[in-house]
């Protein structure tokens, strides 16, 4: 990544910005996901443009669903940049595939929750059919 050490973020603005919470860029730079920033004399951090931009991409990275150790593997590609776009898109793809695996598990359990209100009275009658599926073993 290309550095650039003209701005200075505070972690209050770092976390406004990228709308990533306090606590998690502490969190980040405990696991080493984010580099350790810059003190001032006061001992608070402050972080340069280049380590916004790895917020920003953690940030991303996470709201697409990826896990820490993907996005690890995503940041240590574009950090060496020795990857190809191959390596990129088999980790991408990777995702995407558990991602559709998600996906068809919150279907088949989508079927499973409307068909036990299906079958419910809709009454006021003591005995629930939802009750008892969830009371039968599977």
């Amino acid at each position: 990544m290309i550095t650039d050490t003209r701005a200075a973020y505070a972690i209050g603005e770092m976390s406004r910005r990228t709308r990533v919470n306090i606590e998690t860029i502490r969190y980040y730079e405990r696991i080493s996901l984010m580099p350790a920033p810059d003190r001032t004399e006061g001992g608070n951090r402050q972080y340069n443009h280049d380590q916004f931009k790895r917020l920003a991409f953690i940030k991303r990275g996470r709201d697409l669903g990826f896990s820490i150790k993907e996005i690890r593997a995503l940041l240590e590609m574009a950090d060496g940049q020795t990857s190809t776009c191959d390596e990129v898109r088999n980790l991408t793809q990777g995702h995407l595939e558990n991602v559709q695996a998600k996906i068809a598990d919150l279907l088949k359990l989508e079927t499973a929750l409307q068909g036990m209100i299906a079958e419910c009275s809709k009454g006021d009658v003591p005995k629930c059919p939802i009750i008892d599926t969830l009371l039968s073993p599977p």
